[in-house]
């Protein structure tokens, strides 16, 4: 193993334990069920805050996966706490399918239907399953992955809808966020409906998911990457394009999902191209994304120059992970060389040593935002975890 692989590996091995520690002894909600809705930047409880279906399927996700990873019990009662919740809560036994949000107490106050949303169910039932051998969660996550094909997927212009009402009726806002341009077609819901499929298709073999996941792939790589090797972020429904932003954290994320689902349904062809692909996007992202001080900035917007350079905890972790791969393609140094920079920046600037966890960002200059949360709708421990886990495999 090369020296600066396993240095990445101890530290991260490392600070996956750091992590299941703080989201096991601050995320629980002892008065409510289930767990907190929010914690400030300094960790304090923030009371009555709603519950996002986001933060609560990536919980469940991150422990099932740790468990599967480190092969143990210790979490199994958060696993299993997490899924009782997600069920009792969560789940719309009228209409099929996730609510966005809950009030403290566990009733529907956001009840919209986010494709985004289902596709994280259906990653962290996959995850549960595996853990636990329980066939409830399989059942459900085949259910949610037949919803979204019976009413999100387009069946003429390819691709998914971005969102709908809790019947599965049109709506007429269908942002993920306020961040969010107002379009059918979006990248971020894409890639991880394709993460999602990946992961269920390693416990349904199903040919109908198998050709899903291979569309989803062609997608990204004709509709979604453009000819600077950036992924374009929001279509109109027959794919018009309607931005131009370019997401750094969500290009170096891409590069290496595309991979493993390329992987997981065994298409040498698509292996190869997706590998090819994922080290042009790792030199754009390296060039254009990434910091003198080893921080990755949030995005840039090429049609008037403006660059966020605001370093937000998940796009470090999705590129220690995204810049790996490359290094594994390439066999070349200098992804090493960049991926030791970004942890070094994560161990100073990113990780609290006070209270645990990641803050949730800084600003170019590497000075802290406080009136970010530590845990909230957005704030989960998945996208650190998982860079833990894949690191470490």
């Amino acid at each position: 193993m090369h020296k600066l692989v396993e240095e990445v590996s101890v530290s991260l091995a490392k600070e996956l334990q750091n992590i299941l520690k703080y989201w096991s002894t601050n995320s629980i909600d002892e008065v409510n069920g289930g767990f907190v809705g929010e914690r400030d930047h300094y960790n304090n409880l923030i009371p009555n805050a709603s519950k996002g279906i986001i933060l609560n399927s990536r919980i469940l996700w991150s422990f099932s996966a740790a468990s599967n990873h480190l092969k143990t019990d210790s979490y199994k009662i958060l696993c299993v706490r997490s899924y009782n919740y997600l069920k009792t809560y969560f789940n719309d036994k009228n209409s099929g399918g996730v609510f966005w949000e809950l009030d403290a107490e566990g009733n529907p106050i956001n009840t919209r239907k986010q494709v985004y949303a289902q596709a994280f169910m259906i990653y962290a039932l996959s995850e549960y399953y595996m853990f636990s051998k329980n066939k409830e969660p399989l059942i459900w996550a085949i259910e949610l992955y037949e919803l979204v094909e019976k009413y999100a997927k387009d069946y003429i212009f390819k691709g998914y809808i971005e969102a709908f009402n809790i019947d599965w009726s049109p709506i007429a806002d269908m942002r993920l966020s306020d961040k969010d341009e107002n379009e059918a077609k979006t990248m971020n819901t894409h890639l991880h409906v394709l993460e999602a499929y990946t992961n269920l298709y390693k416990v349904y073999k199903n040919e109908s998911l198998k050709n899903n996941l291979e569309d989803l792939i062609n997608l990204f790589l004709t509709k979604f990457l453009n000819s600077n090797n950036n992924l374009n972020l929001f279509f109109d429904e027959q794919w018009n394009l309607k931005s131009s932003v370019i997401s750094f954290g969500h290009d170096i994320e891409t590069a290496w999902l595309l991979i493993e689902a390329a992987k997981v349904i065994e298409d040498e062809k698509l292996i190869i191209e997706t590998e090819r692909v994922a080290v042009l996007i790792a030199d754009v992202f390296i060039e254009n994304g990434v910091d003198i001080d080893g921080g990755v900035m949030n995005d840039y917007e090429p049609k008037n120059g403006r660059l966020d350079g605001d370093k937000h905890w998940w796009p470090q972790a999705e590129a220690l992970v995204g810049l790996r791969y490359a290094y594994n393609i390439t066999k070349d140094e200098k992804y090493l060389i960049i991926s030791t920079k970004i942890l070094n920046f994560i161990q100073t600037k990113i990780i609290d040593k006070t209270n645990g966890e990641w803050f949730w960002r800084v600003n170019k200059e590497g000075k802290l935002y406080t009136s970010d949360y530590k845990i909230g709708m957005w704030k989960a421990p998945y996208h650190t975890s998982r860079a833990c886990i894949v690191l470490n495999k």
